[in-house]
């Protein structure tokens, strides 16, 4: 049976309209429901390094609802292609997940390319539904999680780029290159670096899907953990 929440609509991978997150329960598909019940159970194979990263990301979030404000996080890698997407869909999701109002996630890198089809795959073997509404260079991909669900909309940019956020937001550095060339990142509020491997480096390779769902189940398994520290 699906469990029902309240999801908090999510990112803005770009939505196609408000590029705000909006309250409305739904139902998670089964498929994405247990894929998240599995990555919950794996939180004691967060190393304690890790869990202290990802608790400055939850503490982002306390502060700004203490202080009534939204919770904006971009993820950022060099060409928003990969983890940056990975990480923005993770973090919407968990925040559904557990009921965590008020926060909105987006990407972006230092680059625009496109959001990379090996990692839509492992989304959609983790349950997502995702739709390519047009043909380009840097397609705008649909990401759904339940058929009652507005979806959202997905597509490579620039992290300063609309619809992201240009000031009082958390820049989370996905990726060694993004976060080096970063030092500083123009209007955040709060810049932070939770880095994870490319699966990249895997690609044309038999081991490339092994990899990339290795890379979205650590990044669900981290989100979901850095959002539970607000339950």
């Amino acid at each position: 049976m699906c469990t029902r929440f309240m999801i908090l609509l999510v990112t803005t991978c770009s939505l196609l309209t408000a590029e705000k997150i909006f309250a409305r329960e739904v139902q998670v598909n089964e498929m994405l429901e247990k894929y998240i019940s599995e990555r919950e159970q794996e939180f004691d194979e967060i190393p304690a390094q890790r869990k202290s990263e990802l608790a400055e990301l939850s503490e982002f979030v306390r502060q700004q609802a203490a202080n009534g404000k939204p919770a904006l996080m971009t993820f950022i890698c060099t060409h928003n292609s990969r983890r940056s997407h990975l990480s923005q869909i993770w973090a919407a999701t968990a925040a559904a997940h557990y009921g965590v109002s008020n926060v909105e996630t987006f990407s972006g890198g230092t680059e625009a390319t496109a959001f990379n089809p090996r990692a839509i795959a492992a989304l959609q073997r983790a349950g997502f539904s995702i739709e390519v509404p047009d043909e380009s260079d840097n397609p705008k991909y649909t990401v759904q999680f339940d058929k009652g669900v507005e979806p959202l909309v997905c597509f490579s940019k620039v992290y300063n780029s609309e619809p992201n956020p240009t000031a009082n937001y958390c820049a989370v550095m996905t990726c060694s290159d993004a976060d080096e060339k970063c030092p500083i990142v123009q209007g955040a509020a709060k810049r932070l670096a939770i880095k994870y491997d490319d699966p990249k480096a895997f690609d044309g390779t038999p081991q490339e899907s092994s990899k990339y769902d290795e890379r979205c189940a650590q990044i669900a398994r981290e989100m979901l953990y850095a959002f539970s520290l607000l339950e």
